[in-house]
């Protein structure tokens, strides 16, 4: 694992992303899109296994505007959530898609990178997903339970990449009546499809953590291999 650093597109600094590089290239790259834990323990996991797969995985740290390499730990109390909250909370969501942008740039013109580049976002990466399917000239975009989206269904007919979407069917942060909104909104758009996973939580694909589940992530996971073979070579 190694870091770059990327220039923010508004001039107001530069910040880090964790490269972890398969071992054949040329290779397609996918921006590994944080939870709201940071580039933590799990995000580091879940790149070295898009790694393993053979692309290259991207992580950036979106909070850099607020603090530089939070890195929390979900199981470790309390505390460790308060100020995951109080970091989204402060998040500037168009910001971070500018930052996201930057990086699917800066990833494009990696040594090794075959010029297609993916996102993949769990919780509020999995939201930022949707946003970088909207807003920006990712190849495909992969979301795992990503939160609010059912309040920005206006953006499924400006889909400009294909979405893949990975829906918990006992979210607690995204309750029965949101995933209805969100599976009415999407019905029939060519460019995403989505998949509701029968009584898992939230984090589901998280592995080690509390929610997770090995058959629904199994599955879940397959179908993002495929979709990301299929759209990055």
């Amino acid at each position: 694992m190694t870091r770059i650093s990327i220039p923010a597109t508004d001039g107001s600094g530069s910040f880090d992303a964790l490269v972890v590089m398969p071992k054949a290239t040329p290779a397609g790259a996918v921006v590994m899109i944080q939870e709201i834990f940071g580039v933590n323990a799990a995000m580091r996991a879940l790149s070295a296994w898009v790694a393993d797969m053979g692309f290259i995985a991207v992580a950036p740290d979106l909070f850099w505007r607020q603090e530089p390499g939070v890195d929390l730990d979900p199981d470790a109390g309390q505390a460790q959530w308060d100020k995951a909250f109080a970091l989204f909370n402060g998040f500037d969501q168009d910001k971070g898609l500018a930052d996201l942008t930057a990086t699917i740039a800066a990833a494009r013109k990696l040594e090794g990178c075959n010029g297609k580049v993916g996102t993949m976002g769990f919780c509020l990466g999995g939201r930022m997903a949707w946003k970088t399917a909207v807003g920006s000239d990712a190849d495909c975009n992969v979301s795992y339970y990503g939160v609010g989206i059912e309040g920005m269904l206006d953006g499924a007919a400006k889909m400009r990449g294909p979405l893949l979407m990975h829906i918990a069917e006992k979210d607690k942060f995204v309750p029965a009546e949101a995933q209805a909104a969100i599976l009415a909104g999407v019905k029939g758009n060519a460019k995403v499809a989505a998949h509701v996973y029968p009584g898992v939580d939230h984090a589901f694909a998280r592995m080690g953590g509390h929610a997770w589940d090995a058959r629904a992530a199994t599955i879940a996971n397959g179908r993002t291999a495929e979709f990301l073979v299929e759209h990055l070579g």
